[in-house]
């Protein structure tokens, strides 16, 4: 069986034709239509789905599924979108208009929590019975593993772990509020702070000497440090893995980070902490499976 997923970010859109066995056969990536509405939104996930179909040269009837997902909050019934300030969507019943266009199956799911449980069906959480994961993109999101199933809140609303309160009436969030883990542990605080459109500049810079980037680098590991010794203390989990395009720092920001949370970890000892096995395939991955893990 074939399934479909979507990674809907604020700045790129990935999607991607995957198998049962959590292969990616053929994927594509476009730019966020930003600030054009959602028409424009689901113009681009059309082709993209149409597009790919003729790229695997088989029918669109075919994908027996297809998952979006998407940074933000989603209904209790899956059928809507309350807010996902990242792409400007406020209660937009994407489910029937994604439906619409590409008249396939539609499963609506929080990006972190598609990327978490493709991480834990066949990436860096596998095997694991409790579990985090942090994304660190234009946003920050997050996921958590609850006695081996991915956990959707108690009300199944999602976590929004970059939503933690982590400095009280600290920087301005996308949100609306004050000081969250999102305002300070995101990609683009990293660069704001910095001057650069890039997060890997800021590690380059540091690495080669620049007092200043490393000024800023440990202060952003502080602040992570910080959110993620907060999950530790929480539940305990037995990995943590990060995701997004800071975590391709690699050791560069495991390794003092790791230095970090064991400071302010309550336990005699603290989980792994670990770079995402999928990396950017993550939300694809996620979303494709989302209809066989409802």
């Amino acid at each position: 069986m074939l399934q479909f997923g979507f990674d809907i970010g604020g700045t790129n859109i990935a999607g991607g034709i995957v198998d049962d066995d959590a292969n990616i056969l053929v994927k594509a990536e476009r730019r966020f239509p930003k600030g054009e509405g959602v028409v424009a939104v689901l113009n681009v996930l059309q082709d993209m789905f149409l597009g790919l179909c003729r790229e695997l040269r088989i029918s669109k009837y075919l994908i027996a599924a297809v998952g979006a997902a998407i940074p933000g909050s989603i209904t209790f019934d899956g059928a809507s979108v309350i807010d996902a300030h990242n792409l400007d969507f406020h209660n937009v019943p994407f489910k029937a208009m994604l439906r619409q266009r590409i008249d396939t199956p539609v499963y609506l799911q929080n990006d972190a929590n598609a990327a978490t449980l493709a991480e834990l069906v066949s990436g860096s959480l596998k095997g694991c019975k409790t579990a985090a994961l942090l994304t660190l993109g234009t946003g920050v999101g997050g996921g958590l593993i609850i006695n081996g199933r991915l956990f959707n809140g108690g009300r199944n609303m999602g976590v929004e772990l970059g939503h933690m309160l982590l400095k009280s009436g600290g920087e301005p969030c996308t949100c609306g509020n004050l000081g969250c883990v999102e305002s300070y542990c995101s990609a683009s605080s990293l660069c704001r702070e910095y001057g650069t459109d890039s997060a890997k500049r800021v590690f380059e810079a540091a690495e080669a000497g620049d007092k200043r980037a490393q000024t800023v680098l440990d202060r952003y590991i502080d602040d992570l440090g910080s959110a993620i010794a907060s999950i530790v203390n929480l539940i305990d989990p037995e990995r943590i893995a990060l995701g997004g395009g800071v975590s391709h720092a690699g050791d560069r920001l495991l390794a003092p980070l790791s230095e970090n949370v064991k400071k302010k970890c309550f336990f005699p000892s603290c989980p792994p902490i670990v770079r995402a096995h999928h990396g950017n395939d993550a939300g694809i991955i996620g979303a494709a499976m989302a209809h066989q893990y409802q």
